[in-house]
């Protein structure tokens, strides 16, 4: 492996004294009651933390430019970034924030008609991209054979990642409802390119969501994300492009278009769409911003308006403003507070609401504040190459910035899979079950194959003499 085909976020070193066990400091993990303690529990529902255990620290010593100028119109998956422009998850936990609107899945389980249950669905995918808004940091790296694994009894889901391909860097995930009522399970393959004034992220890979009660099939992919600003001015996010869900079963199909910002930010943060049968006749049609809500309504009911709001505008053309010419940066549009509602709208989702303090947790929500929190003895049974696991992720998050870069040793690519090769010769299985069948799913999907269906992951395994993914020196 020659050295253009190793990106890491941190000083990469062959270690043959790596182990299988991390130690890592949970003492400030938690944040509630003493250090180290479990978390109470209410009704037998455990409590998670709402705050992280140090702040957000400044960027502003750092220039970005002089690593990026060199850049322009490259995959950045291999530069090596400042850790200062990090933030404490890995992209595998990243991953997980599909979760947040879980209950998404559970309302589209349980209703009777297939336009009741894409319109849920539609929800569900919008609501996965909600968490990104105004999160300019970037997640760490997996490493090969990282895995992240979350079970959420309050939510009703269990969710396993794993980092199954090195070059290209390919991330799978699979989770299973705790009452078998559906399969959520792809491979992403994130494009990420320097375009001067932006950074834009592709997430390559295809999506499927299985509702077993119906024996339902949809898939679709996300859309195009944005960061504005990188080198000088205020960061700001958008998502643009067109996202198809296709009920597979049915032959109904959701189209979502994610607005750019346009020339004034008229447009920004808002998706428009509509689902239609398999004949191509409008069902249903769907508005909202991926920052705030989704509404949907009849269309006739739609189209009324739309004319309606066609003919003010028109009216208003004179005043609108010129461009200035020759701007350094990209202004940050002035998006409307809320969404028009069109009379005899329903509601389909709305975002939860941030923690107070969330600006000086990097913009995180309640529940991406909960990933990577880690209780004593948790470390005893999550498996070695578990993400929360990793001292650099670790250490960023408890305010130790002063050690990451310098004390954080990674295994190689090669030795790594030489490790769990050699565990599964002595017939220890573990995350390697989710890698074999995954692997090939995400190769199916990288050219454009529409994925086989998911059988249910085994998660009843063991660990023993796994290889960890990072050591300590």
């Amino acid at each position: 492996m020659n050295g253009e085909e190793e990106f890491f976020d941190a000083v990469t070193e062959a270690n043959p004294r790596a182990s299988g066990v991390v130690h890592v400091d949970t003492s400030k993990s938690n944040r509630l009651g003493k250090a180290g303690e479990r978390p109470p529990q209410e009704n037998g529902v455990r409590k998670h933390r709402t705050a992280l255990p140090a702040p957000m620290f400044t960027r502003s010593d750092f220039s970005v430019w002089s690593i990026l100028k060199k850049c322009i119109g490259l995959e950045l998956s291999k530069i090596t970034m400042p850790i200062a422009f990090n933030e404490p998850l890995s992209f595998l936990q990243r991953i997980t924030e599909y979760m947040e609107h879980v209950y998404l899945i559970h309302k589209a389980s349980c209703q009777a008609q297939p336009l009741e249950r894409m319109q849920s669905v539609a929800a569900f995918a919008v609501s996965a991209v909600a968490s990104q808004w105004e999160r300019t940091g970037k997640p760490f790296n997996p490493l090969l054979g990282e895995t992240y694994e979350l079970v959420r009894e309050d939510l009703g889901f269990r969710f396993i990642s794993e980092q199954v391909s090195h070059h290209p860097p390919i991330s799978a995930f699979y989770s299973e409802g705790l009452h078998r009522d559906f399969l959520f399970h792809g491979s992403i393959y994130p494009k990420l390119k320097f375009w001067g004034k932006s950074v834009e992220a592709e997430p390559r890979g295809t999506i499927t969501l299985e509702l077993l009660r119906h024996n339902e099939a949809y898939t679709w992919t996300n859309p195009t994300c944005c960061v504005h600003n990188v080198i000088i001015g205020k960061l700001w996010i958008e998502q643009y492009g067109t996202v198809e869900i296709v009920n597979h079963r049915t032959g109904d199909k959701c189209v979502l278009h994610f607005k750019p910002c346009g020339l004034f930010g008229k447009e920004l943060h808002k998706v428009e769409g509509y689902i239609q049968d398999k004949n191509r006749k409008k069902l249903f049609m769907i508005y909202g911003k991926w920052t705030e809500c989704l509404w949907g309504v009849d269309p006739g009911a739609y189209e009324s308006f739309r004319k309606q709001e066609r003919r003010g505008d028109s009216l208003r053309k004179d005043d609108v403003p010129e461009k200035a010419d020759g701007d350094v940066v990209d202004a940050v549009p002035e998006a409307q507070d809320t969404v028009q509602v069109i009379p005899g709208s329903k509601l389909l989702w709305r975002v939860n609401t941030r923690p107070p303090n969330s600006a000086q947790m990097y913009n995180f929500t309640s529940f991406t504040v909960s990933l990577n929190e880690l209780h004593t003895g948790m470390e005893k049974i999550l498996a070695p190459t578990d993400c929360r696991l990793r001292p650099d992720i670790r250490g960023m998050e408890n305010g130790n910035m002063g050690s990451i870069e310098n004390k954080v040793v990674f295994q190689k690519p090669d030795m790594l899979f030489k490790s769990h090769a050699a565990c599964e010769q002595q017939g220890i299985q573990g995350h390697r079950l989710l890698r074999i069948k995954e692997a090939t799913r995400a190769h199916r999907a990288a050219q454009g194959a529409q994925p086989a269906l998911c059988d249910h992951y085994k998660w009843s395994v063991t660990f023993s003499n796994c290889a960890s993914v990072c050591c300590l020196p």
